[in-house]
């Protein structure tokens, strides 16, 4: 068996790649190892919207409870609820089912520990050796001693009270758009922000189990960008299916991404004497803008590989106060553990009312630099092309010694689909649209030979 766990738990498509039975075995391996030795454990479990998520729900507690853990049910919840309640409740474990962006086939499992935080891959390798040892010195228990399933109404109350005190103030007299996804925000999102005073229109809050992330959300914020300026809003918000990320829009209908979300949080937060050491920590994903910007304004970088998981591992080496990326994962550790859309969010609106600036004014701290993405499909044994291949390697080497330090080219591999993404930046878009373009090219006809 390959490693179960990518870069955000187990991810694939539900009922082939991800069945109920692999449900039931992490569910049961993941209750053992996060929860050994404790008398009668008690772990969260949350979802998003997604029709599969019946399905792996169910599997994911019948394991849990065959070990003699009680299973707390959240319902449709923020993954960054969980990373909050397994604290706020004194519960031993989370558990998220959730493909997080992704279209409605996939689904995925990820699991929190008691401190809110996502497993090491030591932990995760544990778990994996549990259900490849097929359950040894698992316990069975019976009777009295079996878990049982309790729902936990007031969770999704429980996180919005916490969202809205990140901010400590209100927002009355600012209009805001939210795409919600047809997710996990769809409902807290919305009555967050009108406690808050704000004027509130929404899209995208209709969930039927099968339009998460359906041209929509963070991954497709093109609707809202729209919608921003006919509603004449004085900004909008894009989450993603799980609510873990967040996208801005500013009141002219441009599009806002983490990049530009972290700086403008990272001055408001060093000019209010909250910026521990200055420092902002970012993957290697951001833009070279966001670089240039950063020195400008004398604040310190810290880069990641890409994931947040990778950001928030840097920041708890020395408490680093705010990271993410430009997906819109952005950490704010003094409030959470994990990307938080709805705090980041109402944080961001937050900075606007109080600096009295639109949001376009503040976003003019950076200025952007042509970036283009492009996926190259190929096997998963084959992700390393562009270190293994040395005509591949030979061949970005000569691009970026043609770009001489004005741009760059990095290879991601993906860590949930079959394929590495090809990330150019330069000063020249459709001189690196065409590079990216030939490289993704005849990276995917080496591998897919």
């Amino acid at each position: 068996m390959g490693r179960m766990f990518g870069t955000d738990g187990v991810r694939g498509v539900a009922n082939t790649e991800l069945t109920a039975g692999i449900a039931y075995s992490l569910g049961r391996a993941g209750a053992f190892v996060l929860t050994e030795g404790t008398h009668k454990p008690r772990i969260l479990v949350g979802r998003d919207t997604r029709i599969s998520g019946d399905m792996l729900e169910a599997a994911l507690i019948s394991g849990i409870l065959s070990v003699g853990a009680e299973a707390v049910s959240l319902g449709v919840i923020p993954t960054p609820a969980i990373a909050y309640l397994v604290k706020e409740y004194g519960a031993d474990a989370g558990v998220m089912i959730s493909a997080s962006h992704n279209p409605v086939e996939f689904n995925g499992i990820k699991f929190f520990d008691n401190r809110g935080l996502k497993l090491s891959d030591e932990l995760e390798d544990e778990i994996q050796k549990v259900i490849e040892e097929d359950f040894k010195n698992v316990p069975n228990p019976v009777g009295s001693n079996i878990g049982r399933t309790v729902k936990e109404a007031t969770a999704l109350e429980d996180y919005k009270d916490f969202a809205k005190e990140t901010i400590g103030a209100d927002l009355k007299g600012l209009k805001i758009a939210l795409d919600c996804a047809n997710g996990a925000s769809y409902q807290v999102a919305v009555e967050a922000f009108r406690e808050l005073g704000a004027e509130v229109v929404v899209i995208n809050d209709n969930p039927d189990g099968v339009n998460i992330n359906e041209n929509c959300g963070s991954t497709h914020p093109e609707e809202l960008m729209d919608y921003v300026v006919r509603k004449k809003c004085h900004m909008g918000f894009a989450f993603d299916g799980d609510a873990d990320r967040c996208l801005a829009v500013d009141e002219t209908g441009k599009l806002i991404n983490g990049d530009y979300i972290l700086l403008i949080c990272a001055k408001y937060l060093r000019d209010h004497g909250r910026l521990k050491d200055n420092t902002l920590v970012v993957t290697v994903m951001s833009n070279l803008g966001l670089d240039i910007a950063c020195d400008k304004d004398d604040i310190k970088r810290i880069k990641t590989k890409v994931g947040d998981r990778y950001v928030l591992e840097e920041m708890l080496k020395n408490n680093y106060k705010l990271g993410g990326e430009q997906s819109g994962h952005i950490i704010f550790l003094d409030f959470n553990t994990t990307g938080d859309g709805l705090v980041t969010a109402l944080q961001l609106a937050s900075i606007v009312k109080k600096s009295k600036k639109t949001l376009s004014e503040l976003a003019a701290c950076m200025t952007e630099l042509p970036q283009v993405l492009v996926n190259a499909k190929v096997p998963n044994n084959k992700k390393d092309i562009h270190i293994a291949d040395e005509e591949i390697a030979a061949e970005i080497r000569e691009i970026e010694e043609k770009m001489q330090g004005r741009g760059r080219v990095l290879i991601r591999p993906s860590g949930t689909e079959p394929l590495v993404r090809v990330m150019l930046e330069g000063e020249d878009q459709a001189a690196i649209e065409e590079i990216a373009n030939k490289l993704a090219k005849h990276i995917e006809e080496k591998a897919n030979k």
